[in-house]
This record gives C-alpha cells, sequence and structure tokens, in this order.
C-alpha cells in the first residue's frame, strides 16, 4: 500500500497489481488523445496477451487508477524484435542493456489528477517484481513532448529511425537507481543490534528467548576467518542481516540428500568413489527386486528408453542435472569472476542480480522418498576438500526483500576458495525471495532431517546469459551439454536436423536455442511449430490462459526438448522469454505422453523431461462431447475437433506468464490411497496454475491407477464409478507432479509424523490425507459342517469376522485393475478357462460385472457357480425389479447357475484350504457343496484390517470407520481423511450420512478446496461457522454413479442424486415423488429411465443397454430442467418420444453435453438477475414478488411472468448471450445455426 497526494492536496490510498481482462473497460476509459499520440492506436486487449508485463493501479475502493504495459522489445518498429540489441547499443554504448535487464514501455494511463504519483508507483513496483531489471525504455515520436508526467520519471537518450517509414523516435530511458536500488552490502558491526532487532522480532522471538537479548551483538562479535556476518544499508540503517559459515557438516548431507549433481560440495579428488563396485551392485540389485518401488524409478529401470513417458519423468531429470552439474568447472568459473566484477562496477550505481518472480524450479517431480533402496545403500565418497559454505541466520525486511540476492556477491567474496553456497529451511517455511535463485537439492528416502537443502553457485551471479540461435559452431558444446542424457541422440539428431534444414522432412518448421555463459553452451531447447492448434483449443482449457483469436497460427509452438545447467535454474524462465522473443511465438506447449504398453519407444512423442516442467502451467482436459457422427452427416464437427488420437496431458507457458510468479508449497503432503478422492484430491492441487506444490506423495499398494492393464479386454471384472477413466489419468499425468510410493500403509507415528510403509519404511509428512476407502475382505467360513443340514438361522454368522488363516491362492479378491490382471493371467495359465469351474461369491454389481467378464473371455456359462450370500437389507445393488429380472433371464440363458441367501459354511470341507477344491453353503433351507478351482469373492467391503490396525495404534478415534468432522479432520488436526473409509462424528446425529452416499470425485475436490485455504495467499481465509451451523453436515450435490458390463452383455449405467438408499417401490409411494419417463424394454436391451423431480429437474437417470451409449454425454443430462432437455415432459405425453436414446442423439441436444453449456447457464442466470433499467425491477425480483403476493395477478404467474420477459429487455440480451455462445464454440456446434449463415 502507498499514498498518494494530488497537487490540490487530495489522498489516495493505492496498490498495485497484475492487470485483469475484466479491467479493460476502466483502462480504456482513460485514454485520452495525447495517449494515442506517444504510443500509438493500440488495441488493449492484443497488447495484454503479447505483453510480458502489465501492471494495474487501484485504490482502496478497486477503482483503476493508472495501468502500464510492458514488453521485451521496442515498440513504434524501431527494430525487429529479435535484434533490437545491436540497435540500442549504436545509439549509447554506454548503456549496457541486455534483453535480461531491459525492458519497454508500451502503454501508459492514468487519472490525471494522479499521474505523476501513479507513474513513479508503476515504476517502483516493476523495478521489485523484476530484479534483475535495470533499464525500462520509452520510445515516441520526435515531434511528440512526453508531457508532464513522463518527464518525470524518463531522459532522453537519442532519436533512432523507424524500420517501415521515414521518421525518427526519441528513445527515452528510466533507471533502477532512482526508483528501486542495489542494497549496499557491508560487514556487520556491534552497532547495528539496534537496527536489527525489530526486524528479528517481527518475525521470530524464538532465538532471544534461546540465546538472550543480545545474542545477536554476540553473533557479530564472533566473527572470525570461519564466520562472517554482513548487513544491507539504506541510508545509513541496517536493513538486513546474513551469517555465514565456512563449516559445513558434509558427512551428514551426504547421508541424507543426492549431492551427486554438486560432486558432494568437494574439490573432486582422485581417489573419490563414484560408484559402487559391481560385486556390491549386484548384491544390491537383488536386494531392491523385492522392495516397493516409486513408481517413476520403477518404470525408468524397466524401460530405459521410454523417457519421453510420464512415468519415467523423475529419473530423467535427475539424470540431468547430473550430467549438467560439471559444465562449469571452478577454473572456468574463477577465470570469468573478473567479468562478474567489471559488470558490477559498472553497474553499481544502478543495481545488482536479484530475483522475486524468477521462482525456483522444483525437483517435485523426482521423488522425495524412492523405496527401491535399502537405508544403508550406496553413497558416493568424496575425499576432496570442501567447496561450500552455509546460510546460518538470514533476515531482511519486507519492504526490501526483493534485494535478498545482493547480499550473495558480497558473501562469495568472503569466501574466495568457496563455490557453493548452502541454506537450509523447515518445510512448512513459505519459499522467501532469496531461495527462489537457489535450486532445491534431492533428499535421499531415509533423509530424517526436517529441513529442505538448497544450493546457489558462484556462477549464478554471472549476468552475461545470452539465449541464441544455434549454429554449427555449437555442435561441441551441444553434444558435451547432452553427453549423459538418456534422450541425447534424439536432441542431437533435432540439432543436427535444425542445422541442415531447419525444418523436418515433412516441412515442420524446427528451431534449436543455446543458452551461453562465458562463451560456454549451458542449455538448449528445441521447438517446433505446433501444428494441433485446433485439438489443443478444442480438447485442452487453453482460454483459461490466453484469448485464442489474438494469436496467429505460426505463433504457436511445441517445446520438444529443454536442458539447462542446474547453477543457471534460475535463469530458466527467462531462456522460455527469450525462446517467445527470438522465435517469434507467443506460446508454448509441453505434451506428456502416457506410458505405452509395448515398450516402445515413438519418435513422434519423444521429448526429453524439461527441467522447466514447473515454470509451465499444466492445461486441464476439456469434456469432449460423444458425437452421433453418422447421424450429423455434414452438420458434425471438424475431423480437426472429432479425430481420435493418443491423449496426453499438455503444459503451457505463453509471454503473459514469463513474469508471473508461482507461489511455491514445500509443505509434505502425503495422500494414502489412489481411490477416486484421493485422485480428484491431487488433480485439484496439481491444476492450481499458481502454486507449486513441490512435496506431494501418494502411498498406494499398486501406485497410480490408469496403466490400461486390461487395455485390451473389453470387459472389466469391476464396475466403474465413472470419475476417472484411464484417458482421464493419461490427460492428468500426475505422476509429473506427484512422488508415488508402492507399498501398504502399516502404521502411523503422530509424534514424528511419519507413515510407516510396508513395516520398515518410513515417509514424512505435514499434512496426511487419508482416503484409502473400503475394499473386499477375504470372507470368513462360518463353519457349519452340511452333513449336520443346517441352516442359516442356525448357523452364527462371521461376517463381522476377520479370516486369519491361509489364504487359499486360487481366492482371488478384486480392488482393482492389478488385481484382476493377476486372476486373469494365473486362469489362463492353469487352463481354467476351458477346464475349471468358479464360484462367484457376493451380489454386488462387481459381482455381475465379473461373472459377464469370465463369460466374455471364453467360460462355459454351466461351469459359473453365482452364490448371493443373505442380503443386510431388501435394497439391492440396483434397486430396480425390471433390470433385475432382465439379469436373471440373462444368467439363465447363459447357463449360469444362480444359488440366493447361500452363507459360506466350508472350504474342503473343512481341511486344508489351500487350494480351494469344494466350497459348502448354508441356505435358509437346504445346504449345498460345490466343486471349484476359482473362488471369487465380492462379500462384504470393509476397512483393511492392516489399515485399521494402524489408526488405532495411532489412537485415531474409530467407529466402525474412521471418525472425521465436518472440515475433514480427525481429532488430530495434521491428519485428515475423506470418502467411505469415514464417517461423521456422533455430535451431527446424522449416521445414516457418510460420504459414501456422496460423489467420489466432488468429495475429492472439496477436500482440496478445504486445504488449498492453508497455501494459497489469494484466498480469503477460512472463517469459524456460527456455532449452531457447526452442528450441520455438508451436503454435497453432484451425482452419484455407478456401470459396467452385466451378464448378457447388458451395458448399464445408474446415475442418481445424493440420498439416503431406499427401495424403488417406496420412494414411487412418496406424495412428491415426481415422475417417470420410461422407454423401451430391460429384457430386448432398450431400457432407458428419467426421474424427474416434484421440481421437473432430471435427479436419476438409468441405461440397460445391448449396444454401448454416450456415457459421459448422458451424465450431463443430471440435474438439468425437462423443459431444458426440449419440453421433455410434453412431448413424452404427446408420445412424440417412443426411444430416449434416439432423442439425445438429435442435433438440438448437442449444447447440452457442452462443456462451457454450465457456463451459459450461470450466465443467462446473472442477467435475469441483473437490473437492466432503474425503475424496473429484475425479473428475479418481480418472480419474488409474485411468491410473496406483493403484486395481484388476473393471470397464471408463468403466463405474467412470460409476457412481461417477452415486451423487456431480457429477451434481447438472452439471444444475443446465446448466440455469442455458439458462435464462439462453433467448433464444437456446428449444428446450430445462427444469423449470417443462412
Amino acid at each position: 500500500m502507498s499514498v498518494l497526494t494530488s497537487p490540490r492536496g487530495k489522498v489516495e490510498v493505492v496498490h498495485c497489481r497484475r492487470t485483469e481482462s475484466q479491467d479493460i473497460f476502466c483502462i480504456k476509459s482513460l485514454i485520452r488523445k495525447f495517449t494515442q499520440k506517444l504510443f500509438g492506436r493500440i488495441n488493449i486487449i492484443y497488447l495484454l496477451e503479447k505483453a510480458n508485463l502489465a501492471v494495474t493501479l487501484c485504490n482502496d475502493k478497486e477503482e483503476i487508477m493508472a495501468h502500464g504495459i510492458f514488453l521485451d522489445y521496442p515498440n513504434w518498429n524501431v527494430a525487429k524484435q529479435d535484434n533490437w540489441v545491436s540497435v540500442f547499443e549504436e545509439l549509447d554504448n554506454e548503456i549496457p542493456c541486455t534483453p535480461l535487464n531491459t525492458l519497454f514501455m508500451h502503454f501508459f494511463v492514468a487519472v490525471d489528477e494522479y499521474s505523476t504519483g501513479c507513474l513513479k508507483e508503476i515504476i517502483r513496483t516493476v523495478f521489485k517484481a523484476v530484479p534483475e531489471l535495470y533499464f525500462i525504455f520509452l520510445i515516441v515520436p520526435t515531434y511528440v513532448s512526453l508531457g508532464s508526467t513522463l518527464i518525470t520519471v524518463f531522459d532522453l537518450v537519442g532519436n533512432i529511425p523507424c524500420l517501415t517509414y521515414d521518421e525518427d523516435f526519441a528513445v527515452h530511458i528510466c533507471h533502477r537507481h532512482d526508483h528501486y536500488p542495489q542494497l549496499h552490502i557491508r560487514k556487520a558491526r556491534v552497532e547495528d543490534h539496534d537496527d536489527l532487532m525489530p526486524i528479528f522480532m517481527h518475525y521470530d522471538s524464538t532465538l532471544r528467548e534461546i540465546y538472550g537479548e543480545y545474542f545477536l551483538a554476540e553473533l557479530i562479535e564472533a566473527q572470525d576467518e570461519e564466520n562472517h556476518a554482513v548487513v544491507c544499508e539504506v541510508e545509513g540503517k541496517a536493513v538486513g542481516f546474513m551469517s555465514v559459515c565456512s563449516s559445513v557438516n558434509l558427512p551428514l548431507l551426504h547421508e541424507c540428500f543426492d549431492l551427486g549433481p554438486f560432486h558432494g560440495f568437494c574439490v573432486p579428488h582422485p581417489d573419490d568413489l563414484l560408484e559402487p563396485s559391481r560385486e556390491s551392485s549386484l548384491q544390491e540389485s537383488q536386494d531392491t527386486e523385492t522392495k516397493s518401488e516409486s513408481q517413476g524409478s520403477q518404470k525408468a529401470a524397466e524401460e530405459p528408453g521410454r523417457n519421453a513417458s510420464s512415468e519415467a519423468l523423475e529419473t530423467q531429470e535427475k539424470d540431468e542435472e547430473s550430467s549438467l552439474s560439471g559444465d562449469l568447472p571452478s577454473g572456468d568459473i574463477s577465470r570469468h569472476s573478473d567479468e562478474v566484477q567489471d559488470v558490477e562496477q559498472k553497474l553499481s550505481v544502478l543495481s545488482n542480480v536479484g530475483d522475486e518472480d524468477l521462482t525456483l524450479s522444483s525437483e517435485s517431480s523426482l521423488p522425495s522418498f524412492l523405496f527401491p533402496e535399502e537405508s544403508s545403500h550406496f553413497r558416493p565418497i568424496y575425499l576432496g576438500e570442501s567447496t561450500a559454505f552455509c546460510i546460518q541466520l538470514f533476515c531482511i525486511d519486507e519492504k526490501y526483500e526483493a534485494r535478498s540476492l545482493d547480499f550473495m556477491s558480497f558473501v562469495f567474496n568472503l569466501f574466495p576458495g568457496k563455490n557453493f553456497c548452502l541454506i537450509s529451511v523447515p518445510h512448512l517455511t513459505p519459499e522467501f525471495v532469496l531461495i527462489q535463485n537457489f535450486v532445491k537439492v534431492v533428499p535421499f528416502n531415509n533423509c530424517t532431517l526436517e529441513h529442505d537443502l538448497y544450493v546457489f553457485h558462484r556462477a549464478g551471479l554471472l549476468r552475461s546469459i545470452k539465449i541464441r540461435l544455434a549454429t554449427f559452431v555449437d555442435t561441441a558444446g551441444v553434444e558435451n551439454l547432452v553427453s549423459t542424457l538418456v534422450l541425447s541422440r534424439q536432441i542431437l539428431d533435432d540439432f543436427s536436423q535444425y542445422i541442415e534444414a531447419c525444418r523436418d522432412p515433412d516441412g515442420t518448421a524446427l528451431q534449436v536455442f543455446v543458452a551461453e555463459v562465458a562463451k560456454q553452451i549451458v542449455g538448449i531447447a528445441v521447438i517446433r511449430k505446433e501444428m494441433d492448434i485446433e485439438y489443443i483449443r478444442s480438447h485442452y482449457n487453453i482460454e483459461d490462459f490466453i484469448y485464442f483469436s489474438h494469436h496467429q497460427q505460426e505463433e504457436h509452438g511445441r517445446l520438444n526438448h529443454f536442458a539447462l545447467n542446474p547453477i543457471f535454474r534460475h535463469y530458466t524462465k527467462f531462456f522460455l522469454k527469450e525462446i517467445l522473443r527470438l522465435g517469434y511465438k507467443s506460446c508454448l506447449y509441453y505434451p506428456i505422453y502416457p506410458q505405452s504398453r509395448e515398450n516402445k519407444i515413438q519418435n513422434s512423442y519423444a521429448h526429453s523431461l524439461t527441467s522447466a516442467l514447473h515454470y509451465l502451467v499444466p492445461v486441464r482436459p476439456r469434456r469432449q462431447i460423444v458425437y452421433p457422427l453418422e447421424k450429423l452427416g455434414i452438420n458434425a464437427p471438424s475431423k480437426e475437433v472429432s479425430k481420435d488420437q493418443p491423449s496426453y496431458a499438455l503444459n503451457h507457458t505463453n509471454r503473459k506468464l514469463t513474469l508471473e510468479p508461482k507461489v511455491t508449497v514445500n509443505a509434505r503432503i502425503v495422500v494414502v490411497g489412489a481411490s477416486s478422492v484421493g485422485i480428484s484430491f491431487l488433480e485439484t492441487l496439481v491444476f492450481c496454475s499458481h502454486l507449486k506444490f513441490n512435496n506431494l506423495t501418494l502411498i498406494s499398494t499398486h501406485g497410480l491407477p490408469g496403466k490400461k492393464l486390461l487395455g485390451s479386454e473389453q470387459r472389466k471384472f469391476l464396475a466403474s464409478d465413472h470419475c476417472f477413466s484411464d484417458k482421464d489419468y493419461a490427460l492428468m499425468s500426475l505422476c509429473s507432479w506427484v512422488n508415488v510410493v508402492v507399498g501398504r500403509m502399516t502404521g502411523i507415528d503422530r509424534a514424528a509424523k511419519h507413515v510407516v510403509v510396508s513395516k520398515n519404511e518410513i515417509v514424512f509428512y505435514d499434512h496426511l490425507i487419508l482416503c484409502t476407502g473400503q475394499q473386499y475382505q477375504v470372507p470368513c467360513p462360518t463353519g457349519a459342517d452340511i452333513d449336520k443340514h443346517l441352516t442359516n438361522r442356525e448357523v452364527v454368522e462371521k461376517r463381522e469376522l476377520r479370516y486369519t488363516g491361509k489364504v487359499p491362492h486360487n481366492l482371488f479378491i478384486l480392488n482393482d485393475e492389478e488385481d484382476c490382471v493377476k486372476a486373469l493371467i494365473w486362469m489362463r495359465s492353469n487352463s481354467i478357462l476351458t477346464e475349471g469351474k468358479v464360484i462367484v461369491y457376493g451380489n454386488t454389481i462387481d459381482a455381475y460385472t465379473a461373472v459377464e467378464t469370465l463369460l466374455h473371455i471364453g467360460m462355459k456359462g454351466a461351469c459359473i457357480y453365482f452364490v448371493h450370500p443373505p442380503a443386510d437389507s431388501n435394497i439391492t445393488c440396483f434397486n430396480n425389479y425390471v433390470i433385475e429380472n432382465a439379469l436373471q433371464d440373462a444368467l439363465a440363458a447363459a447357463g449360469v447357475t444362480v444359488y440366493k441367501d447361500s452363507l459360506l459354511a466350508q472350504w474342503n470341507d473343512g481341511q486344508d484350504p489351500d487350494p480351494i477344491h469344494s466350497a459348502s453353503f448354508t441356505t435358509s433351507t437346504k445346504p449345498f457343496r460345490l466343486e471349484c478351482s476359482v473362488f471369487f469373492s465380492f462379500y462384504k467391503k470393509n476397512v483393511d484390517y492392516e489399515t485399521f490396525k494402524a489408526f488405532n495404534d495411532a489412537c485415531l478415534v474409530y467407529d466402525g470407520r474412521l471418525v472425521i468432522d465436518t472440515t475433514f479432520h480427525t481429532n488430530d488436526i495434521a491428519i485428515r481423511a475423506a470418502g467411505s473409509l469415514t464417517k461423521f462424528s456422533n455430535r451431527y446425529y446424522s449416521n445414516e450420512w457418510t460420504h459414501s452416499n456422496f460423489s467420489s470425485k466432488e468429495i475429492g475436490f472439496q477436500l482440496a478446496a478445504a486445504m488449498l485455504s492453508l497455501f494459497d495467499p489469494t484466498l480469503e481465509p477460512m472463517t469459524e461457522p456460527p456455532a449452531d451451523l457447526d452442528r450441520l453436515i455438508p451436503m454435497y450435490k453432484g451425482a452419484k454413479i455407478q456401470g459396467g458390463i452385466l451378464p448378457g452383455s447388458y451395458h448399464y449405467l445408474h446415475i442418481a442424486k445424493p440420498t439416503i438408499p431406499s427401495p424403488l417401490d417406496v420412494q414411487r409411494s412418496q406424495p412428491d415423488f415426481g415422475s417417470e419417463i420410461i422407454t423401451g424394454n430391460a429384457k430386448d436391451g432398450t431400457y432407458f429411465r428419467l426421474y424427474i423431480s416434484k421440481h421437473k429437474l432430471v435427479e436419476a437417470i438409468t441405461c440397460l443397454s445391448k449396444e454401448p451409449f454416450p456415457v459421459s454425454n448422458y451424465i450431463r443430462l443430471f440435474g438439468q430442467h425437462e423443459q431444458v432437455l426440449n419440453n421433455l415432459c410434453i412431448r413424452f405425453d404427446d408420445k412424440l418420444i417412443p426411444d430416449l436414446y434416439s432423442y439425445f442423439t438429435e442435433p438440438w441436444c448437442m449444447a447440452l453435453f457442452h462443456d462451457r453449456f454450465i457456463d451459459l447457464r450461470k450466465e443467462l442466470r446473472q442477467i435475469l438477475n441483473s437490473k437492466q433499467e432503474a425503475d424496473v425491477p429484475s425479473m428475479e425480483q418481480l418472480a419474488y414478488k409474485i411468491v410473496d403476493e406483493e403484486i395481484n395477478l388476473n393471470e397464471k404467474p408463468q403466463k405474467y411472468l412470460q409476457r412481461v420477459f417477452e415486451e423487456s429487455i431480457y429477451k434481447n440480451l438472452l439471444e444475443k448471450s446465446i448466440l455469442d455462445y455458439l458462435h464462439y464454440n462453433q467448433s464444437h456446434l456446428p449444428m446450430y445455426a445462427w444469423p449470417g449463415i443462412i
């Protein structure tokens, strides 16, 4: 916040922020004729799209006071955007301007009364936001004076001609030192104590409490050759402090962190042991085979060539760092130290390097906890002298925090023989400006330190980095740079192709850029012209980041390879910004393709991992309409929109994002369980584009789902909740952002804040998220002897007891895709499909889908016994007798024998159960015995025993399920839980409602939303609910879905509103039931049921069809008003809808399935709620008045409202909004006509 005073004495409190699209109208109102003379006639939206930085100044009422736009190349076409440096060097070679330290003001407007103060505030904000910026240029026609405002900040440098027409332009400059200068750094003195203590106390008083009132003075007095204290000074006052020490506990760091990329922070020594001996390596590899693995490292080990896949990204980035770490040896650094000093002396009155907005590239994609190795696995041994010093204490006034990096040059000079500066910070410490320039070091899996380690190399101070197009001369440097990368061959092939032809053999434009420091190649990037831009626009929400119409086809590029020496990692954003400038691009895209099952690498997808991944933003995929292409004919969308190609996760950056900071979150967030809730939670965090989560970890028995293990099988053993499909997992690529620990949670240590995995591995957490869900368990036989002819009534059922005996190897409990694959492989290898008999025990929908899968893969129906245990209630899994009757007929037709109300009594007549040869059951009448080769159990889902024991041993409150409150908290503030694993506390008196009643995807989203308030500074802090509301459980509105392929090859789908289950007949008997619309016949496979509530909303959908149908389309019908469905009820009553399947393939309904239809509904609702005329109530207000009987009507309320609507301005506004929607989305909705096309 700053205070501006006008010449007339008026005062405004103002603040700066990034410009948003909704500011454009107010910005245009500030434009004057003089503005156009200075900057030309400008399209504000277009300029904002291409701007590197746009700043808006607002007062405390959020009224826009001023606005400035800055780009990295000159306006008025005085120089080409890729070659302006030479022009300005000729103008004045005393000004050392470079693309790194220079921006150009392309536009400025302000409220006239405060214009001078607004300009200075914006300029100061820009220098603060971009610490490496030294100069801002302003170019105007020579015949135009700057005016009374701009002349207060800008000084004339000279004139340069225009490239396009015969006219000169005046160049003006603004220097950093006039607005936000470099800090003066010096050795600390005892008298600095009084200046520094208030700064320390502002942040924390712990040090004073531990070491006493004068700890800082004592620290300053204790300086010697190994310990130094320095301060930064402004106008004679110390405003920041740094204590550095050359004594570093390297053995501890070697044990806890992977320091290979930095040679252990030691001078190379001939006797260094960098790799294990061959014998120990072989022994280690044998030991690790049985260990649970991080998914990324596991896949990389299995398929060393498949680094284009998302599963192997983690390991490749690690390899990349290892290969690049030594490119600037200490000799080179010392050789160029003079250059550093020269530049500093030349710019000493201006500024020094700093960085607030260029955030550090994180190592989140590197697994923080790698489990394939023993805790005592090989560690390199470094015998050379230490080349590192550490920062012990650091503090700086918030006002000057953006200049934190000014300390670094001074402290490196204090230790001439040291090349690395280290700093460690607690995990929960927000990433402050200083360490945004550091590289985060990857910890080993057994690291017990509660700190993150960051490193900065002396060469990082070099500001002579230059980005340029590659030439043939760079060949040796590029080969050296990428020599140890797994994809080095592909990078070099692309490099050679560029040198030879600048395009691929198919004609695609190709560009290769290199980063050069001190005549050494330290980085390379390969980009191609993006050829699939229409596909990207239609399949991804790219318009969350850009206005598509303002970007030309040739301005879109695809990033294929990116490698940068980690010493210069803090220049990654600058590298990307220069790629866009030099390549005449405005957008870059980086696709991540899923793992290939064939273990083959396809060249077109062979992209190296970009170490810049965290500087890009992940783009959410768009839900696609399933089009009836044959029915649409020529009105179908283009092939670019409807084509089916391999799915990939898309990452993006553009000119606007190159100077946009991300908030780094180092908190260790550990998710246990890859359930739909857990995946939804992670998805929500990952797609927060302005946040960078460094420590997301998933603990799962089989790693991330979505491996397409049953991809070739048409049928799946298990039913689906339609939250996520294999394609959805490919579009998310969670393994690029989440560390995956493969194993089972067996313990929780709340005091030490760690999870025990597979009984002997430890994963530390700051926030633990439990969403393991419930699983089918091994059934516990009652032990009843069927020879005694006992009935179910006479048998003590052991459903609540845990089976503790030997688990037969031919008993299969299917809970996920891996279990299904294991069962399928075993059955095929043991010839069960042709010779064996199978018992399927259970009455859930999964039992039905398993029977259908067995039939589909070739088992004879006569060899399948479908045994239903006694039901707990009169509500079946389908809750629809019509469907159940159709399935019974289908099972009978297939020859499957069905047994009802049968309770498992014994395996093998009470003998050794492994393997199972027979199973005995009791019924309500006569017991029976069945021979079998395989036993599938889908009986009773429950919390896994090991999971329960972990909760119980950790003293988490468990009452049948894990107890939580309305904000997902357990009785431990650091542990949250969600999903079917949980129940609400008894204090809510709502035991019938649990998370099982709601959509898992929505639960995961709400869980993430509840946690984001802890990390996202843009969100308002959560307020405590009133005391009475705290007793109410949250009610979620998302549809609960289940579906699958049932016996008889019936495709089944059921979508319903969250509710407490009750029999369908009971629902129908209620007075407020609503109505049903049913077409077709279940046995014929044409059944389609819609339940319309009393409010005329679609609240349940049930489909049973012999033919596949577009599930994603039908899901969009949920919650729609029947009138939106083309007056569905009236048409059905008039017998105009014989078949709902056909009805919902008609062209008119395609808009309902469009992903942005919900936005249209909100916009139309907003129009009706808004007051368009001063003395006329809005349509919403009018409706309320009718309900409150404030208006006497002579006609029906609906007719009255319709008549008023027809005569009002609202009708035209709604029509315009709908036509704009159709026009804007015409690529997806070409089947609609609008004025002008017919």
